[in-house]
Parts: structure tokens; C-alpha cells; sequence
């Protein structure tokens, strides 16, 4: 199949990115410093982070709100303009059909989905959102780190005012963009949709700034597994229900009108049998998806969903899907790796703390 490529596509070479296939896209993995060097940058400094991959939709009218709260368990009508909330799309099973940002703005609704999703995501929605449009000619930048809000604020303080999950509509050196206070690295940091018209021209201006350095897919991946968020087709998927995956708070208290509700909010009252969790592994081999995890009797009781080293932490971390009575916090597992046994204890989620401004 012909792998679509990002509007950068030409600057990521430039840059020496190394190209891998991602969801259809040609997509950058990491530049010339790895992995480890970009992931611990963007704790440190600034990373820039092509993700136009995902999908942006608007939906317009009053009535959008309340028509996407009944098709997901969160308060979406209760959003005011210039906020956004991070919610999913449920099934009928109480699983999961997609993981998505909605921002409220002045004319409705702006969505973010999941790159592989989004074509199953637009024919769900459409019917339920009339004039839902999906908005191909944007391109999307991700800037996280400790020094993405004074990056920001030399173009625009509208913007570097806002706090976690704000978003407002500004420009930087006259370019008009969509901006939020948001990421997927557990880091301060804003999400930028911008007219691919422009996309060169911004990229380019903020990969200038002192500190700002480009990050790949690869540690765009270890960020957000350090900071203990799910990853759809890992922690979720249209199977995992939202309290097996460890979200029981995007659920409106009261809110019984969405895909698969009944089995959702019996798991919200009664626990689930199965839970997200955090492992710490001791030693140096990382641990992978699908590893089966045991207790110290040699019973199946989990399995792991994403795992990889940590080098904020300078270890092997990995989130798995555990039965109930093996996920408290010091419990200890087991699993093989290469015919090795290796012992694994269960840790309280986040790795490495959030960073937010609240």
C-alpha cells in the first residue's frame, strides 16, 4: 500500500529523520540524536513533534455538543468555548471505538482522533454530527517541554496564558492557528492545527528557537508511556472498557445515555475484573506487548498492553492489563523474556509526574 506522507515530509529528510510506516503515513521514528537523546530533550528543553498523521474534525451548530455527549460518557455539552476535554467514542459492548480531544469553540466543536481511526471515526460520527467536516487541509504540531510556554509567548501571549486544556484561536508571525495548552508527554506544552498552506513556514520558525529541537515518533512513544497515558490498540481498544482502562474519570456522574452504558457504569459501581496498571521491571530487558504475566504460582493473571525502556528513568516500565487481585501497588509478577524469568512490581501510575499547568 502507498504510504501517504506528512506535510513536512521534505523538511523531515532534511532534517535526517528516519522514516518508518505509521497508520498509512510515512512518519519520522527519530532524527540523528535517537530516541533516548530526543526523549530526554523534550523533558529538559522544548520537542517538536509532527502529528498532522491524526485526524482534525469541526462539527458546527448548538446541537453538536449535546449529540456527541450521546456517543460518549463524558459532559461534552457542558464544555464552554475556549476548553477542551479528553473523552472516548463507546460501543455498544461498553468497548472502545476511538480515544479523542473535543474542543468547544466559537461555532462548534473541534475534534482530534486517532491517525488510524479517523476514516471508521468520520463515518460513525457523521450521521450524528450534520456538517460534520473532516479538515484534510490542516496540518498539526505538538510542542512539549519545560520551555515550550516561553517559546510560545514571543508569538503569542494569548496563547501562553492558557492553562491545561484551554485552547483560543490566535496567530504567530501573522500565521492564523488553533492552539491548546495539551500534549501526550506528561509535559507543559501546546498542540498547534495550522492551514498546511503553513505549515513549512511555522515549523521552521519554532525548530529556530533556542531549545527547541525536532522528536520522532519513537520518543513520542516513550513520553507518553512514562507518563502512564493509553494508547489506543494497547490500553484501549473495542474491548477495553473505560474502567478497565483506568479512565473512570471522564465519566459524567449521572450521564446513562451513551454506547454500552449499562455495562460501563455496573463496572464504574462494582470494579472490573480486569484493570490497567503500572509495572516497574527489574532489570534491563524491556518488556513487550503481549508478555504474559503470572503470580508466583505460575497462574496466568495479566498481560502486558506497552513496554519499553525509560530513560527518564533509566529502567524497563511497562502498563499491562491485570486481573483486580494481582494490580495493588508492590505486588510482584512475573514473566520470561528469551526463556529468563524476570520479576516485574506493580507501581502507581504515573512513572514520572505530570507537568501541567492547571
Amino acid at each position: 500500500m502507498m504510504l501517504k506522507s506528512l506535510p513536512l515530509n521534505a523538511l523531515h529528510l532534511e532534517l535526517g529523520a528516519k522514516m518508518a510506516p505509521f497508520a498509512g503515513y510515512a512518519m519520522p521514528v527519530h532524527y540523528a540524536t535517537g530516541i533516548i537523546q530526543e526523549h530526554l530533550h523534550c523533558r529538559s528543553h522544548a520537542g517538536f513533534f509532527d502529528i498532522s498523521h491524526m485526524g482534525q474534525f469541526s462539527a458546527t451548530g448548538d446541537e453538536a455538543a449535546s449529540a456527541l455527549e450521546r456517543l460518549t460518557p463524558s459532559d461534552i455539552s457542558g464544555l464552554l468555548p475556549g476548553f477542551e476535554k479528553y473523552t472516548v467514542l463507546t460501543l455498544d459492548n461498553g468497548g472502545v471505538l476511538d480515544d479523542i480531544i473535543v474542543s468547544r469553540t466559537a461555532s462548534g466543536l473541534f475534534i482530534i482522533v486517532n491517525a488510524a481511526c479517523k476514516d471508521k471515526d468520520f463515518d460513525y460520527l457523521s450521521p450524528h454530527l450534520p456538517g460534520l467536516r473532516d479538515l484534510q487541509e490542516r496540518a498539526l504540531f505538538a510542542l512539549q517541554g519545560p520551555l515550550a510556554e516561553a517559546v510560545i509567548r514571543k508569538f503569542s501571549a494569548a496563547a501562553a496564558n492558557l492553562k491545561f486544556m484551554q485552547s483560543c484561536e490566535t496567530e504567530i508571525d501573522g500565521i492564523a492557528c488553533l492552539i491548546s495548552r495539551s500534549g501526550y508527554t506528561g509535559e507543559d506544552g501546546f498542540e498547534i492545527s495550522v492551514d498546511v498552506s503553513n505549515a513549512e513556514r511555522l515549523a521552521r520558525l519554532l525548530l529556530a528557537e533556542d531549545g527547541v529541537a525536532p522528536v520522532g515518533l519513537g520518543a513520542r512513544d516513550t513520553l507518553r508511556l512514562e507518563a502512564g497515558l493509553c494508547l489506543y490498540g494497547h490500553e484501549l481498544n473495542g474491548t477495553i472498557t473505560p474502567v478497565e482502562a483506568g479512565l473512570n474519570w471522564i465519566i459524567k456522574k449521572g450521564h446513562d445515555r451513551f454506547p454500552g452504558a449499562q455495562k460501563i457504569l455496573a463496572q464504574l459501581r462494582d470494579g472490573a475484573d480486569l484493570i490497567r496498571a503500572g509495572l516497574i521491571v527489574e532489570g534491563k530487558a524491556p518488556i513487550r506487548e503481549g508478555a504474559t504475566l503470572t503470580n508466583e504460582k505460575g497462574q496466568i493473571v495479566g498481560h502486558v498492553t506497552s513496554g519499553s525502556f525509560a530513560p527518564s528513568l533509566g529502567k524497563p516500565v511497562a502498563l499491562a492489563r491485570l486481573d483486580k487481585a494481582y494490580a495493588a501497588a508492590g505486588m510482584r509478577l512475573y514473566t520470561e523474556v528469551r526463556g529468563r524469568e524476570v520479576a516485574l512490581s506493580v507501581t502507581p501510575l504515573p512513572f514520572i509526574p505530570h507537568r501541567y499547568r492547571r
